[in-house]
């Protein structure tokens, strides 16, 4: 199984709402773009929406797993 350490530090030290935010500035500059970069910048937008969405399972999957691990803690 592949390991990424520095997305699961990143996962680990930063709030949700800010993994969730992460890529906005990026995404304001990208629609900002004008003549022929657009197309670019459209390019860019399309796959910064599907880092976004695997980022959100991810953090969608912490939360659970956290929620899973306090849920479990209060049974024994």
């Amino acid at each position: 199984m592949p390991s990424y350490p520095a997305i699961e530090s990143l996962l680990e030290a930063t709030p949700a709402e800010d993994v969730r935010a992460l890529f906005d500035p990026l995404k304001d500059s990208l629609a900002a773009l004008k003549g022929p970069k657009v197309e670019v910048g459209k390019k860019a937008q399309a796959a910064l929406t599907h880092a976004e969405q695997l980022l959100e399972l991810l953090v969608d999957t912490r939360e659970r797993l956290i929620a899973e691990s306090k849920g479990s803690k209060g049974r024994k």
